[in-house]
């Protein structure tokens, strides 16, 4: 499409964006039409407004979001990839069950936590960062590179800059480098690969204001606490902290997800 086509495509997708209460009332400036109809059919699909077994129609999708079918299909491939539908000839799109999905995938992530379902998420991602957060730290006490300890440090330091006034979009950019640091430097390449999903939950948790208005100074402190341990190789204490970080976190949500 072009022209006046595509700029009709373009308003009709930023209106259901904000009739179904996407971030922002409509998609983001730059993205292309099937990253627009990707915004739309992801998030109704993670929520259940198409149950498992639900088929889609391609022809049918074009015409709701008034693109091609050839727009359909390329955001058809991304959902195939994070395992949410299965496109099969005659048949067309089905959804597939959950215990199917890609529940790795950051993005499926983002969709999850955009829904109703959003505490139950927060709390199984907060169960899996205190599976492996803890035992990382340890391992990157062990392992990291004094440049990699250089760069938790600064990390922790940068939280605790921006740990007053209301700063929580800074504070998130320091939080998220500094768990990715830690599994980077735990030398764990199945560890490193989950620093996307961490990146997830954390800015899940500031988008979707499942914080403080200003983060809590224990927890900022027990960041610096891991960082100085990690940094003086102490594996035990490095681990211990990090959990009593994790723990904290689930309390958190006991609170402001009752």
């Amino acid at each position: 499409m072009t022209g006046a086509g595509t700029e009709s495509t373009g308003e009709t997708l930023a209106s259901e964006a904000a009739a179904e209460g996407m971030p922002g009332g409509r998609p983001k400036q730059g993205m292309g039409l099937h990253s627009q109809v990707l915004a739309r059919l992801g998030p109704a699909i993670t929520a259940g407004e198409y149950p498992a077994g639900t088929v889609l129609r391609a022809d049918e999708l074009a015409e709701r979001y008034e693109v091609s079918r050839t727009v359909v299909r390329e955001a058809v491939r991304v959902l195939e990839s994070m395992h949410l539908v299965e496109s099969r000839r005659r048949v067309g799109v089905t959804v597939l069950p959950q215990d199917q999905w890609n529940v790795y995938d950051p993005q499926v992530i983002t969709w999850r936590l955009a829904g109703t379902d959003r505490p139950r998420q927060l709390r199984s991602l907060t169960v899996l960062r205190s599976a492996v957060e803890p035992a990382a730290a340890r391992l990157a006490a062990e392992h990291a590179s004094a440049e990699e300890c250089a760069e938790i440090t600064e990390q922790a330091l940068g939280m605790v800059a921006t740990s007053r006034g209301q700063q929580l979009e800074k504070y998130l950019v320091h939080d998220v480098a500094f768990h990715r640091a830690i599994l980077r430097g735990s030398r764990n390449e199945m560890f490193a690969r989950l620093g996307d999903v961490v990146a997830a939950v954390l800015t899940g948790r500031t988008q979707h204001e499942v914080m403080f208005t200003d983060p809590r100074q224990e927890a900022v402190t027990l960041h610096v606490r891991v960082a100085e341990a990690i940094r003086e190789g102490d594996g035990p204490r490095a681990e211990e902290t990090m959990r009593t970080i994790t723990v904290d976190a689930m309390q958190e949500l006991d609170v402001l997800t009752p």
